[in-house]
């Protein structure tokens, strides 16, 4: 079968196409004919080296597939065969036309929804109702949601401004801000720009924000702390597009009233986990409306890590075996 290998750690190019022995499923497993492969941003920092690859190189690479059950492993239930899912590796082996995942990672795709939506929801969309347990932002508070243009970003912008909160949203350059404001932001702010903490404030006018979904992390949000309001503010950190998460000590929260809660460790993906089969619903139902970047071939994994490490990418980037 046609895979994507990691040879190595490094550039974007380590990925290669190669025929490679189709897998089998063992005990407890599936073996899915996979129709559309979501390209996930925390894929890229473990093919760079940034978090260890959980198998020795080379090695198919890939965290989740979605396509066709096509074989069932001992003790698996019958009713799985023919289903479509959305298959959860152990963290490879999904960049290829056949994929083994355990039966009890798989979630199924709702009547209604393809399957290349499916795949393009499943992970920003469980992440998004996971941070919403989180936060619980309300009608009538104010929100700010960084990179509002990313998968995450967007879902989010849509689900507070639905809930009746005030949105403002941050984006980096036009095209990224018009996005944003097309899901609903409020206002929208370039987070490239060296003042944009200042240009925050302008807006709030005197107010504050309730809730701030962090996904920059780094120094990003030292300058909103006084921005955020005292007491009952919430800051949830939950990604390090800087390289770094977010940088503050406990006074500086402690003094102002405020809370952090970092996304982050293996109860926090066990929650994201536990989201996935509402997010798929909610997909279904039009409740969270994803965005598709583009459709790639296989072959063209090392094409789509470069669209999303330099962040050209306005949506989810898939690749079709």
């Amino acid at each position: 079968m046609r895979a994507i290998v990691m040879t190595e750690t490094g550039g974007p190019e380590v990925l290669v196409a190669r025929e490679v022995e189709p897998p089998r499923p063992g005990a407890g497993q599936i073996l899915v004919r996979t129709e559309a492969i979501p390209v996930l941003y925390p894929e890229t920092k473990v093919r760079a080296g940034a978090f260890p690859f959980p198998a020795p190189l080379p090695a198919v690479f890939g965290f989740q597939a979605a396509g066709t059950v096509t074989e069932l492993g001992d003790g698996v239930d019958p009713a799985l065969r023919g289903a479509r899912v959305v298959a959860s590796t152990t963290g490879y082996g999904a960049y290829a036309e056949l994929v083994v995942a355990e039966a009890d990672s798989v979630t199924v795709i709702p009547d209604g929804l393809a399957t290349e939506a499916a795949a393009a929801i499943l992970m920003p969309g469980s992440v998004t109702l996971a941070l919403l347990r989180t936060a619980a932002p309300a009608a009538g508070e104010t929100v700010l949601v960084e990179a509002a243009a990313t998968g995450i970003g967007s879902l989010l912008t849509q689900r507070c401004t639905a809930l009746g909160a005030r949105v403002i949203a941050t984006a980096g350059g036009p095209a990224k801000a018009r996005l944003a404001r097309e899901h609903g932001a409020d206002a929208v702010i370039d987070h490239t720009a060296p003042d944009w903490s200042e240009r925050l404030a302008e807006l709030l006018a005197g107010s504050t924000v309730d809730v701030v979904f962090d996904s920059i992390g780094g120094d990003s949000v030292q300058p909103l702390l006084d921005l955020v309001t005292p007491l009952r503010g919430r800051i949830i950190s939950y990604g390090w597009l800087s390289g770094a998460p977010a940088q503050l000590g406990a006074a500086e929260l402690i003094l102002r009233g405020l809370t952090l809660t970092g996304c982050a460790g293996t109860a926090w993906l066990a929650e994201v986990a536990g989201q996935r089969a509402a997010a798929l619903a909610a997909a279904a139902d039009g409740t969270l409306v994803g965005t598709v970047d583009a459709v790639l071939p296989l072959a063209e994994a090392a094409q789509a890590h470069r669209k999303l490490e330099e962040r050209v990418a306005m949506g989810t980037v898939l690749l079709r075996p």
